[in-house]
């Protein structure tokens, strides 16, 4: 195939390329789990690909960042010997939506900063990653739109987008020309993809609609504003501190380090695994004191976590739109109703002000 940033792929093809594609390399997709629920897992034809679903039930997060990971083994018979651990796999991501693209480039200067993550940027150069577009809303409890995560905004070594009987790709590595080229499958865009990919977008930024009463420039605004809000106080009163709305979502990234020994007591391992900010212990100190004891303080920490302070210090939101903390909330919490909430309290207390 000619050299080119834009290609095509028939419908008919796509079993054929994801079955050569991993015959060369382990692949992962969204599949099917049952009762509309999807998840990133490994497979070999295309067959197995859930090309319309919503976000998966972990985000393909739990690829760069795994929920246990060892970071080393000691052995205390000679000293204090530590060797350093760092295990990855080659592998392709298929199907990464919009928001999740989002949510693994966050990781990726979460992890870039000093002192750099060396696991985590190991692991990331090993994987490629396809992207593949929306285009239509997963259910209601996306907020893709608000957060300008709808359409892509790179992330990914190649994009599929649907066109009905065919996928129009954008190439935007070498790593993705290396995978066109060597398929063997793919053809040139012509000029009418251009023009149905142009129209299919076109239709999108009529259906995304702004799902908060409040446009993404203004975000930041509304939370320098909400630090006392009753909102807080009433999400504590629901919330379970159970830890789901941090697990599933695609930026959170705290862990603990744990030092686990063997039965012979000698010799053990360090490693880290997931934690969340919503569970009691986290932010709690010596003497058992905890500088955020009440959930409502835990719950407004998360939500300054995804868009607060991530502006300030890397101008850009950590909440990528994908839903999950709403979908899977035990308590009933949305999102976007919090957001609402915020920003109505906030719109009163600006107008009572004015009247003064």
């Amino acid at each position: 195939m000619k050299k080119t940033h834009i290609a095509t792929l028939k419908k008919e093809r796509f079993d054929d390329f994801i079955s050569a594609l991993a015959r060369l390399q382990k692949v992962v997709a969204p599949v099917a789990r049952g009762n509309g629920q999807f998840a990133f897992e490994p497979v070999v034809s295309g067959n197995e690909i859930a090309l319309d679903y919503i976000p998966t039930i972990l985000p393909p997060k739990k690829y760069f960042l795994p929920q246990h990971e060892t970071l080393a083994t000691f052995d205390t018979t000679k000293g204090q010997q530590m060797e350093p651990v760092v295990a990855y796999e080659k592998m392709v991501i298929f199907g990464v939506h919009t928001c999740d693209l989002a949510g693994i480039q966050s990781l990726n200067m979460i992890f870039s900063e000093r002192p750099k993550d060396v696991n985590y940027l190991i692991r990331k150069s090993a994987i490629t990653i396809i992207g593949y577009e929306c285009n239509d809303y997963c259910d209601e409890y996306a907020s893709c739109r608000l957060v300008h995560n709808h359409t892509p905004n790179g992330g990914y070594d190649l994009f599929f987008t649907n066109l009905g009987d065919k996928f129009i790709i954008h190439i935007n590595t070498q790593a993705g020309d290396d995978i066109i080229e060597s398929a063997g499958l793919f053809e040139p865009a012509q000029a009418a993809d251009l023009k149905a990919l142009e129209q299919l977008r076109s239709d999108k930024r009529k259906l995304f609609a702004n799902e908060v009463p409040v446009v993404h420039e203004n975000i930041p605004e509304v939370f320098a504003k909400s630090f006392n809000s009753k909102v807080w106080e009433d999400l504590g009163k629901k919330c379970l501190a159970c830890g789901n709305c941090t697990n599933v979502c695609p930026t959170c990234y705290c862990f603990d380090v744990i030092d686990e020994p063997n039965l012979d007591l000698k010799t053990g391992k360090r490693y880290r695994r997931w934690d969340s900010c919503q569970s009691e212990t986290f932010a709690q100190v010596a003497g058992g004191e905890s500088f955020r004891e009440e959930r409502g303080a835990r719950q407004r920490h998360r939500f300054y976590r995804k868009f607060k302070y991530p502006m300030n210090k890397f101008s850009r939101l950590f909440c990528t739109g994908c839903g999950r903390c709403s979908r899977t909330c035990m308590a009933k919490i949305n999102l976007k109703e919090t957001l609402t909430q915020l920003v109505k309290e906030q719109a009163m207390t600006d107008l009572k002000a004015g009247n003064q």
